[in-house]
């Protein structure tokens, strides 16, 4: 966790640099929208319907296995603007051709310029990649592996609240009392590798039980840096015929903390998550289970731009290292499962083709904490767009 913060820190007192960039297009990256704020800003003053898109194709060749080539996801976005001040967004997501949910699907009212009250199917503002996941974004071809593993991305859960800014203060915020993850999805039940993403209800019939409260609060007054602060607290969600016995359901405290920089060619984020757990040695005795009470992550990433500004083209070399661990702490008679605490270099280029379009190549090399274990490398290739 030292070294997560240090890190972090570093790249924080990276802002003196930022202060002498122009206003130009840093100033926009630095405010960076999304999917649904461009939906909510498409229209402008005039009502009706917004259409857009994005969508990712993937190759990925894993050291002594075949590989697999997949269309990731294709993902329709639309949003129909009813009047000055009442706007629909939603997210049609196809993901490897045979699967469809749906990723978002909000009503907005926006009270005036800096305060919007919203309710129906959301993303949880936690982190970077879980709000800010379309493939022209971020750099590799997959996201980053902490972010599926702890966030866990694409964490989207039915719920209502507020979002809105403070230009005075060079803040934005949100706030949203949430569903929370099922206890047991079905037949999944939470932990292992892959922490508490089993247990994303994702809005489909989502059981509740213990509403959560999720907030975070952006940063963005000093040029070139944005800094991000997330909290989410509550319970997960039982069924009714199990809901009263030991171990139905655990507590959890999440914290983030995040940062994105860019300095005319060069650009840098990382990431710090922690999510502790409480009661979860009732729930693993109760479910058969080896849910940490204790999850944590972190990632730090440098890029540099090899064409000079001013093209429409960039060509963004990269290099990341993520460290996490499901097994950051366990309850009980619980042993840690070294291979939970996970490392791995993620280095490649992002070719922005043209405003819109990503062609991705990377190279990735995982390893753990087991004693005497091999790491593995993967060579991914792919393309994204966004529209």
């Amino acid at each position: 966790m030292k070294k997560a913060i240090l890190l972090m820190a570093i790249l924080v007192s990276g802002y003196g640099f930022a202060q002498t960039v122009s206003q130009d297009t840093t100033a926009t990256r630095n405010r960076q929208m999304n999917a649904a704020q461009n939906i909510l800003s498409g229209n402008g003053s005039q009502n009706g319907i917004t259409i857009g898109g994005y969508a990712q194709v993937d190759y990925n060749q894993p050291e002594g296995a075949n590989g697999k080539m997949d269309v990731h996801r294709l993902v329709m976005l639309f949003g129909y603007k009813f009047s000055d001040k009442v706007q629909f967004v939603t997210e049609i997501e196809y993901e490897h051709v045979k699967e469809v949910y749906i990723e978002q699907a909000f009503l907005n009212y926006s009270v005036n310029d800096n305060f919007n009250v919203r309710g129906g199917l959301m993303l949880v503002p936690m982190g970077i990649v879980n709000e800010y996941h379309e493939p022209t974004t971020f750099n590799g071809v997959e996201r980053p592996s902490m972010d599926k593993s702890i966030v866990p991305t694409t964490w989207r859960e039915i719920g209502a609240g507020v979002t809105g800014k403070f230009d005075e203060a060079n803040l934005r915020y949100q706030a949203y009392i949430f569903n929370g993850f099922a206890s047991v999805n079905g037949t999944k039940v939470l932990g292992g590798k892959n922490g508490l993403r089993n247990g994303r209800q994702k809005g489909a019939e989502s059981t509740i039980n213990t509403p959560n409260f999720s907030a975070k609060l952006d940063y963005y007054g000093i040029q070139g840096l944005r800094l991000g602060l997330s909290g989410y607290f509550g319970r997960t969600q039982a069924a009714d015929d199990v809901q009263d016995l030991d171990g139905a359901d655990v507590g959890i405290s999440m914290f983030g903390l995040d940062a994105r920089y860019i300095n005319k060619r060069f650009s840098a984020r990382g990431q710090f998550i922690q999510a502790s757990l409480s009661d979860t040695e009732d729930y693993n005795t109760l479910n058969s289970a080896d849910l940490g009470s204790k999850l944590q992550g972190w990632y730090l990433e440098a890029a540099y731009n090899l064409i000079p500004l001013g093209r429409e083209q960039k060509l963004d070399a990269f290099v990341r290292y993520e460290k996490y661990d499901t097994h950051a702490d366990v309850e009980g008679a619980l042993t840690r499962n070294d291979s939970y605490n996970r490392n791995e270099w993620t280095t490649g280029l992002s070719y922005h083709v043209a405003p819109g379009a990503v062609v991705k190549a990377d190279y990735q090399i995982f390893d753990n904490a087991v004693s005497g274990n091999d790491s593995k490398g993967q060579l991914n290739i792919g393309f994204g767009v966004w529209f």
